[in-house]
């Protein structure tokens, strides 16, 4: 039974969860989510073992720029790692197209499975999925909703159209 350490914390005013077994992170996202055969530790315990993950995401949130190095635990087909994987290659303070994330991983004509990938990121900033952005430069769906992803986005110094 694999065991997943829950911590939940306030950043840029909003309130997350983050989880993370002894592999790495899981899930960072506003709710946790469900694990079929998981046993959970809450608390300081918890909080010890994220306390390092915590640490990354309150640097980046006051605008230190960061590349995230960290180990994912994440449960997902092999073409949404092959998404999720992409989506980490893209720089801190730059943006990347559905499309271009689609000619990445060698699936030119699979934008819209992409955007469906995208869109079940389990971890939010440090798989940046808040920088992909429309074609033409506007800002498209966002899981924890358009006015996170502004935020993010501003953190960076990255210019969008609404």
């Amino acid at each position: 039974m694999k065991t997943i350490y829950r911590s939940d914390f306030e950043l840029l005013d909003e309130r997350f969860v983050i989880c993370a077994s002894d592999s790495g992170i899981c899930s960072f996202s506003h709710k946790a989510p469900e694990f079929k055969e998981a046993e959970w530790v809450i608390g300081e315990e918890a909080d010890r073992h994220n306390s390092a993950y915590i640490n990354d995401l309150t640097s980046y949130a006051v605008g230190t720029p960061k590349e995230f190095d960290w180990s994912y635990d994440l449960p997902g087909t092999s073409f949404q790692q092959a998404v999720w994987h992409a989506l980490q290659t893209i720089p801190y303070g730059q943006t990347m197209t559905y499309s271009e994330i689609a000619e990445q991983i060698g699936r030119p004509k699979a934008v819209r499975a992409v955007g469906g990938a995208i869109g079940r990121n389990p971890v939010l900033i440090t798989i940046p999925c808040h920088r992909v952005i429309g074609k033409n430069g506007r800002l498209t769906g966002f899981s924890s909703g358009l006015h996170l992803k502004r935020r993010l986005l501003d953190i960076e110094g990255i210019p969008y159209y609404d």
